[in-house]
């Protein structure tokens, strides 16, 4: 019998409490209709202001305008090489359209952004553009996330993307730098067509395997990768962060990416493969064109190396390929970021060092050149943690830092130098080893990414380089290159140079032209 009462009482305290849910629900259920429907009310209120401005302007310049966002385009990277060439392209083919570029550099003015523009590429707008200076840059700073840096920079782009957008709308806007979260505020709130060019993703399936393989890299933390609980939970933060990634990138019209591996990527993560396809980013292989490619003898220089030494100012050195052949310059060219991981080249340098120890010419045959641009107080303190290392390893003496160089200081290293080294882990593309490959430098990448898919690949049948993943096969190749005959290192170089025709600026502007037609004809009409 007090089983049976026990029984009833349970059941009515079920029921009330289903009531009191119940009665709970049903408001907030009408409270969440209310909410969403004044959230669409103000963000159609939004789309029709920024709309009337687009209108009004538009009617003020007489013509439509194509928008850049690229943050950091004051930076002598691949990236900034491919904003200037595109700009370039479509001044060139759409006369009437005006460009505007969002820029977070602050310091410094359009035309001396554009200067750089000259000296870094050797690159010249047929016309004036606008900039358009954003002042909360920091937003998208990895400093600002010492954790969960991949969804704060995500959520600091879209803050900068409000800004950019509250401050100019165009017509048409292009993604240059890959801030994929950016693109649905512009196309949704803006009303304005969308483009992107990837230089690579912001989360792939490698990472993730890095991550459930628990190994420690860059973007690894050594104390994640050591606890399997921790390692779990970034998987599952990559996961969801990786279906938000591809919902704001298939918001694109016209997605454009540079490398075999990154399309990889990118069709598996936003899924839109009709309008993806591979623009290989601009190398200015013809600056090089000049560099003769003939294997100077041990005692003889050859004269057109002379005469080339004596245009590009390097007469007084001897020490590269057109001197007296006494030292070899292993050049690096690449951005001071840690994914660029300029620690393997210096310690697998020390290798090489090693191996050379009392043989011909010894070490002081050889110097290690690293070349990049600083586009930070991160990245000018990253290179003092690297002269550290130099300085630790006993190397220094033949380690050389040239930050922010110009074209012709970069070329005159890449005509003296006998390797050209790389080595981030599946970089997308790596405009670097094209440069180096149509200088006639002998190439050492990294076994992954764009290099290996791409770029250090056979070409009719014959090698044009060396591939590479660790210290020790490093050190390795660049003692193979370096014991080479002439003949040899002459015929990879020759191989190496028609290979990267294809990587040419005119076959770049080609092809971005062709990925951005249709888009450019809907905005003239």
């Amino acid at each position: 019998m007090a089983g049976h009462e026990h029984h009833h009482h349970f059941s009515l305290c079920f029921c009330d409490l289903m009531r009191l849910l119940w009665s709970l629900v049903v408001p907030c259920a009408y409270l969440s209709l209310l909410l969403t429907l004044l959230l669409l009310l103000l963000l159609m209120g939004v789309r029709m202001w920024l709309q009337g401005r687009r209108r009004a302007r538009r009617a003020q310049d007489g013509g439509p305008a194509v928008a850049f966002f690229h943050p950091y385009c004051n930076a002598g990277g691949g990236g900034e090489r491919v904003l200037w060439c595109s700009l370039r392209a479509l001044m060139n083919r759409y006369p009437g359209v005006s460009f505007v570029v969002y820029t977070g550099d602050q310091g410094v003015t359009g035309e001396q952004i554009l200067e750089g523009a000259r000296q870094r590429f050797n690159i010249t707008l047929p016309r004036p553009i606008s900039f358009i200076f954003l002042r909360h840059r920091v937003l998208v700073e990895a400093t600002s996330y010492p954790h969960f840096t991949l969804l704060g920079q995500s959520a600091g782009s879209m803050f900068l993307g409000w800004e950019a957008l509250t401050a100019f709308v165009p017509d048409l806007y292009v993604d240059s730098m890959g801030y994929a979260f950016t693109l649905p505020i512009f196309r949704y709130l803006g009303g304005c067509k969308v483009a992107s060019y990837v230089h690579y993703p912001t989360v792939s399936t490698d990472m993730l395997s890095v991550v459930r393989e628990r190994n420690s890299r860059f973007n690894n933390a050594d104390f994640i990768s050591r606890n399997p609980v921790l390692s779990a939970v970034k998987v599952v933060y990559y996961c969801c962060f990786a279906l938000l990634y591809g919902l704001a990138g298939s918001c694109s019209d016209v997605i454009m990416v540079n490398s075999t591996w990154t399309l990889g990527h990118i069709l598996a993560l936003w899924r839109s493969p009709n309008r993806t396809s591979i623009v290989y980013p601009p190398c200015d292989v013809r600056a090089f064109l000049d560099v003769p490619l003939e294997e100077d003898d041990e005692d003889d220089v050859e004269e057109g190396w002379e005469e080339l030494g004596q245009e590009l100012g390097s007469g007084e050195e001897k020490d590269g390929r057109g001197g007296d052949r006494k030292c070899h310059s292993i050049v690096s060219v690449g951005q001071f970021r840690p994914e660029k991981d300029h620690r393997l080249q210096i310690r697998a340098f020390h290798k090489l060092l090693d191996r050379k120890e009392g043989g011909l010419g010894g070490r002081e045959s050889l110097r290690l050149v690293l070349i990049g641009g600083c586009r930070n107080q991160e990245d000018e303190e990253r290179v003092l943690l690297l002269r550290g290392l130099c300085d630790e390893l006993g190397v220094s003496d033949r380690v050389s830092f040239k930050l922010n160089v110009p074209f012709e200081e970069l070329k005159r290293e890449l005509v003296d130098a006998t390797i050209g080294l790389h080595t981030m882990w599946n970089e997308h593309f790596g405009i670097g080893v094209v440069e180096c490959m149509a200088a006639g430098t002998i190439v050492l990448a990294h076994k992954s990414g764009g290099p290996k898919l791409d770029i250090v690949v056979p070409y009719e049948g014959g090698q044009t380089g060396f591939l590479a993943d660790s210290e020790d096969s490093y050190a390795a190749a660049m003692e193979t290159i370096l014991t080479l005959s002439p003949s040899a290192r002459l015929e990879i170089r020759r191989n190496a140079r028609r290979s990267v025709e294809r990587f040419s600026d005119q076959e770049f502007e080609f092809c971005f032209l062709a990925a951005t037609e249709s888009l450019m004809t809907r905005l003239e009409r």
